[in-house]
């Protein structure tokens, strides 16, 4: 087993990310842009119980329909550069909105924590939240922290070992569409299936070719498609 991991961190704008990211690192991280695009890349290390996680701070977004730069960067490399777990930064006063991206994720890799930041704000608001529950429902782990006092960290850490040692193992719930999709999802599937192997989840790929995304075809052919065939 490696001692060093890579740990992206994916969230709408504005739910603290970076605050996470920056609170985290320290100033263990450099900044600089992706290759071929204007988007800053910031990159971090961790050390936590011999171990490095080398954290990267994806662009803020509020979906990974790659609708545009920022959505395209951090979508391939959720998908494409599979970083060993993603962590998908919630702000706990606005899950609702926030859990349309979180819910994307979830379809897209196996490996992720909720982490479900300015929990101290919501609590001053009167919202509480069963993590619990939400770990029970979601299939993976959920993490109440508040970047901003650094609260949640021992155990945000420790979960994130906990993955990349096989400790934890993550079964991320798997969303049902209307059974028009659903059917034409079974049919695309398999042959979805033999053009992307194990590289990604040809479901995933399967609803986002349903949804005309040739964009997504395009990479999988430049990226995938060599190494398979």
């Amino acid at each position: 087993m490696g001692t060093e991991f890579r740990i992206a961190l994916a969230g709408n704008p504005n739910t603290g990310k970076s605050t996470l990211f920056n609170a985290l690192t320290g100033l263990r991280q450099h900044t600089g842009n992706w290759a071929g695009k204007t988007v800053t890349l910031a990159e971090g290390s961790v050390p936590f119980k011999e171990k490095t996680f080398h954290l990267i701070d994806l662009p803020g977004t509020y979906s990974l329909f790659s609708n545009s730069t920022d959505e395209e960067v951090a979508r391939n490399y959720i998908v494409f550069e599979k970083p060993d777990v993603t962590l998908v930064v919630l702000d706990a006063t606005s899950l609702e909105r926030n859990f349309n991206l979180a819910l994307q994720v979830l379809e897209m890799t196996k490996n992720v924590v909720i982490c479900i930041n300015l929990i101290d704000v919501a609590e001053e608001q009167g919202i509480h939240i069963n993590e619990r529950l939400l770990t029970n429902r979601l299939g993976v782990p959920v993490i109440k922290i508040s970047a901003r006092n650094k609260k949640g960290f021992p155990m945000l850490l420790d979960t994130i070992d906990r993955i990349v040692t096989g400790k934890i193992e993550c079964q991320p719930v798997q969303m049902k569409y209307p059974q028009e999709i659903e059917e034409k999802i079974n049919i695309i599937e398999p042959k979805v299936r033999e053009l992307v192997g194990n590289h990604i989840s040809s479901r995933w790929v399967s609803l986002r070719l349903l949804d005309g995304d040739e964009m997504l075809l395009n990479e999988i052919t430049k990226r995938v498609v060599p190494e398979v065939v």
